[in-house]
């Protein structure tokens, strides 16, 4: 799989597809019935964005889970600059895989505390996909390749990111039937 290259933005490889088992039918026949303030709350830890969580709820019930996902990328998409600095926010760093090495909470503390200072926000990648051994080189390799997008250019990544988070999570907040 070749990199997509975005004009004036750092490309980082495409993660390979999830091949984990989808969620259950019954799982989203909860989430198209559960109550709205619990399957906001829910939503919102996918992505801290109140706007992408209203907007998804406001829109059940959803036919099937790609319906359901071609909704929020839409929500997503659809994110103000308002709503991307409130979700950046919400943001922390991924945790280490168990094992990782000394050196390895150094260089991204110090990696993390110079984008901090660049762009504001914490870093956001997701690392769905990767095996375990994986994500601290990806992880590491996006940050410092991201280092050198200017502000606007590292937005439109930086949301694309988090687009990206937000379908992981909710499709483990659905494996896991977490309604």
């Amino acid at each position: 799989m070749t990199p997509t290259h975005l004009p004036g933005r750092v490309a980082i490889p495409p993660l390979p597809e999830q091949t984990r088992t989808p969620p259950s039918p019954t799982a989203l026949e909860s989430f198209n019935t559960a109550p709205a303030d619990q399957v906001r709350q829910t939503l919102l830890t996918c992505l801290h964005s109140p706007r992408w969580a209203d907007r998804l709820t406001d829109h059940r019930p959803y036919p099937d889970l790609d319906s359901l996902l071609a909704a929020s990328d839409e929500a997503a998409y659809d994110l103000t600059p308002g709503d991307l600095t409130q979700a950046l926010a919400g943001e922390t760093l991924p945790v280490l895989p168990k094992g990782a090495y000394g050196a390895a909470h150094t260089a991204i503390s110090a990696a993390n505390a110079a984008y901090e200072a660049k762009f504001g926000h914490a870093f956001v990648i997701c690392l769905d996909g990767l095996a375990p051994n994986e994500a601290l080189d990806h992880f590491l390799a996006g940050i410092r390749s991201r280092l050198t997008n200017d502000p606007e250019e590292e937005r439109v990544v930086a949301a694309e990111e988090l687009r990206r988070l937000a379908r992981a999570r909710l499709v483990e907040n659905l494996r896991g039937a977490g309604l």
